[in-house]
């Protein structure tokens, strides 16, 4: 009980803390590309816990997926420059709680400006363009041990993400003056190099 009450509390600090940088409750501003990563983390969540909740009844994996949003809410840097960001997650967060603390959500959907209360306003829908990444995080392996990460932009083609992979300054002081054997790319996840 004592980490659901202090997880709640966080929830209500994240609203409260931020309510005079939202822009207002139903307004159209535009989504800002320093919030890009924010956005697809809370249309992440919501595709997340859409699939836990409907069909699985996987609820603390879902709850678990919210923590996480509220923790990217809370790391989040550039709330002054993303306020639509910030409120698409912020109230994201509040609409995914309701079925689990209806009372809580309804108070902070009002808090956020909002009329009509959320049964209202409905479940969210998560929108596919915002899941897209630009760039991914690949681990560079030497003969199967992690030696670093690169990142590529996520359309990178398997000679550019071995290209990238063997320049990174660390995999290069496991390869120099080796015989490089073989270079494994797993599209989008893995490079392995093998070298003797």
């Amino acid at each position: 009980m004592e980490g659901c009450y202090r997880f709640l509390n966080r929830v209500w600090r994240a609203v409260s803390e931020n309510l005079d940088a939202l822009p207002e409750a139903g307004s159209t501003a535009p989504f800002e590309e320093a919030g890009r990563a924010l956005r697809r983390q809370t249309h992440r969540t919501i595709k997340k816990v859409t699939e836990d909740v409907d069909g699985r009844f996987h609820f603390n994996t879902a709850i678990a997926a919210v923590m996480e949003l509220v923790n990217a809410i809370y790391g989040f840097e550039a709330k002054a420059e993303c306020p639509a960001t910030l409120r698409e997650a912020l109230e994201t967060v509040v609409r995914l709680l309701a079925p689990f603390v209806p009372h809580v959500s309804e108070e902070l959907w009002s808090c956020l400006g909002h009329e009509g209360g959320l049964e209202k306003a409905g479940w969210p829908a998560w929108v596919e363009e915002a899941l897209a990444e630009q760039e991914k995080t690949i681990v560079v392996q030497v003969n199967g041990k992690m030696r670093g990460k690169v990142t590529v932009p996520a359309d990178a083609d398997e000679e550019t993400v071995r290209k990238t992979a063997l320049a990174d300054s660390n995999v290069a002081r496991f390869v120099d003056g080796k015989t490089l054997r073989k270079v494994i790319v797993v599209p989008g996840r893995l490079v392995n190099v093998v070298v003797g």
